[in-house]
This record gives C-alpha cells, sequence and structure tokens, in this order.
C-alpha cells in the first residue's frame, strides 16, 4: 500500500524581508537625510567671528571691543530696521541677525555671497565704531591699488 502525503505540508517560514510580490526586498542605497551638522545661525555666528577676529588682529583700538549677535533690534529708527548698533562708551557691536539675512539682498544667492555681506556688515560696523571708511580697515597686503 501506498502512503500519501498529507495535505498539510509544513510551511516554509518566509525571509524576515519578504515583500509582497515573493521577493526580499532591497536594502536602500543611500541613508535617511541627516540633520545639517550647522545650522543658519551657526553660519552667521562663525562668519561674525571671524571678521572680527581678523580686525582685532588689524586695529588695536579693536582688541577690547565684543562683537555680539542679536536677533533683532529693539525698535526701528528714521532710516528703518538698523543691522548693527555700535556702543563706543561700553566697547560693544551688536550685528542683527534677521536684518541683516533677510533685508539684504544679494545679486547671487549662494553660501559665498551671503557669507561675503555678512562680513561686510562687520567691516562697516567696524569702521563706524572707529570713525573710518569701511575700505581703510584691510591691512596694506590686502588692499589693491
Amino acid at each position: 500500500m501506498m502512503r500519501r502525503r498529507s495535505r498539510t505540508a509544513p510551511e516554509r517560514g518566509r525571509p524576515a524581508r519578504h515583500g509582497r510580490h515573493g521577493r526580499e526586498g532591497r536594502s536602500p542605497v543611500i541613508r535617511p537625510p541627516l540633520p545639517p551638522l550647522e545650522s543658519r545661525m551657526d553660519r552667521f555666528d562663525l562668519a561674525v567671528a571671524t571678521s572680527a577676529d581678523f580686525l582685532r588682529s588689524a586695529w588695536e583700538e579693536l582688541r577690547e571691543v565684543r562683537f555680539e549677535v542679536g536677533a533683532m533690534p529693539p525698535a526701528s529708527d528714521d532710516e528703518g530696521i538698523p543691522r548693527w548698533t555700535v556702543l563706543t562708551d561700553q566697547k560693544r557691536i551688536i550685528l542683527y541677525r534677521l536684518p541683516i539675512e533677510r533685508l539684504s539682498h544679494l545679486h547671487r544667492n549662494d553660501d559665498l555671497h551671503r557669507r561675503m555681506m555678512i562680513e561686510s556688515c562687520v567691516f562697516r560696523a567696524a569702521a563706524e565704531y572707529l570713525g573710518r571708511d569701511p575700505w581703510d580697515l584691510g591691512p596694506e597686503r590686502f588692499r589693491y591699488f
């Protein structure tokens, strides 16, 4: 007599990554997007700090001056919203991040031009503190005649 197989054969286990169409799922080619390593505030702070360090090393009058970053000025003045405030009696220069970033018009909107715009504001604020022209703040080796 022949033995018959039972109709209820044991099922094979599916792999853990089995798709609904009978294939294994594919692994992602790239990882999920990661948060940026630095934010706009970090880039702004870095641009202000490097410009301030450069100016402090070039001008002895600026060595004791504190360069600070504020979000917004307390109030607008007759000329509009100020980009910085110079407090000579307190030896402080306060640069306002939001007006500098949002109200300045760039002819090319990329990281280099944004950084140059921030650095120009630092130079102009320092020039106002010293009572000089911003173009006079660069050392001789950076001037082109």
